[in-house]
């Protein structure tokens, strides 16, 4: 008895001990994609863009590597893991340095400080006038819209004209302002490769209460997603383009408004976040409209800060439109810095 009893301790023992060994091997994979995600939150830049351009489509979709990190939590959580709960804190600690800021609730601004409203109203919109008076109700300083195409052109002027008497359209991309326009011109982005009628940029000038201001309005190429990668060539070089111009633009503030069909992690957009400031509060995920999962639709500003960006209501178009706060004012260093 004192035999058969020993052995059966020895092999509750023994079963108990194997889960242990098992537990401790599942922590250490847990810990191990824990560590992966942070390398690629915070070394991102380092993600070769051949073949495919890997690298610009895992920055298009940063920010969820967070809702990755809550299902490793969970998982660790449900398998006892401390070896994988540990190893956690190193995703968490680098998502929050990343994108922690973004979540903060607005700061207070100066009282120098421009409203701008975002929008690519979509050329198959059927409801332009809906969508012109949605974006009334956001009280916008400007306006800015892609894809206005005729005879929606004709609705916009209606409905906006109002509110905002200054307005100037080149191409399919067109600004509606509270405060005189200046000067106003084409901006040339289109690739080398697009046909000759492709116009989807423009400068204005407007004359703020606080100074004057170079607005840009910009709709860079689209990109797809296929079994090759991403197709991003165009946009990058329209990037490209758009920033020898803001780079060379003399007026010392600019905002650049603009459906730019990238995230700005993205490092097919360092042309311009390399030398634009941008939001430092809000994700605003802005695309697609019936379930957004990035923000591609931007507010960005040089000599201003862009304190903060959030999305608007549904209209007819397949983008959220998004408004932002450009103080004019000196803001403290941001908690967000461009890539």
């Amino acid at each position: 008895m004192v035999e058969r009893a020993g052995r059966g301790m020895t092999a509750r023992t023994a079963k108990r001990r194997r889960p242990v060994v098992g537990e401790g091997r599942r922590g250490l994979v847990v810990g191990g994609v824990a560590v992966g995600l942070a390398g690629v939150v915070g070394l991102h830049g380092v993600i070769p863009n051949t073949p495919g351009r890997v690298g610009s489509l895992v920055e298009s979709f940063l920010p969820w590597c967070g809702v990755v990190v809550v299902l490793l939590f969970v998982v660790a959580l449900v398998r006892r893991s401390g070896v994988g709960l540990v190893a956690l804190l190193v995703p968490v600690g680098v998502w929050v340095h990343s994108f922690g800021g973004l979540l903060l609730p607005p700061t207070d601004v100066g009282a120098r400080e421009l409203v701008v409203v975002q929008h690519n109203v979509s050329d198959e919109n059927p409801d332009p006038a809906g969508t012109a008076r949605a974006l009334l109700g956001a009280g916008g300083d400007l306006v800015a819209l892609q894809e206005v195409v005729v005879p929606a052109l004709a609705v916009y002027e209606d409905v906006l004209g109002a509110d905002y008497p200054h307005h100037v359209v080149h191409g399919t991309v067109g600004l509606w302002s509270k405060y005189p326009i200046q000067e106003e011109q084409l901006v040339d982005i289109r690739p080398r490769a697009f046909e000759a009628g492709w116009s989807r940029g423009l400068r204005a000038v407007v004359r703020t209460p606080y100074g004057d201001v170079a607005a840009y309005v910009a709709h860079l190429p689209s990109v797809r997603v296929g079994v090759r990668g991403l197709t991003s060539s165009p946009r990058d070089e329209s990037a490209r383009m758009l920033g020898d111009v803001v780079r060379g633009e003399e007026v010392e503030t600019v905002i650049l408004m603009g459906d730019l069909n990238s995230t700005v992690d993205d490092r097919g957009l360092e042309p311009l976040t390399s030398q634009l400031n941008v939001a430092e509060r809000g994700f605003a995920f802005s695309y697609p409209a019936v379930l957004p999962l990035a923000r591609i639709d931007q507010v960005l500003a040089r000599s201003a800060g862009v304190s903060h960006i959030r999305t608007l209501p549904a209209t007819g178009s397949d983008h959220l439109p998004v408004a932002a706060r450009v103080s004019l004012d000196p803001l403290p260093p941001s908690g967000r810095p461009a890539p």
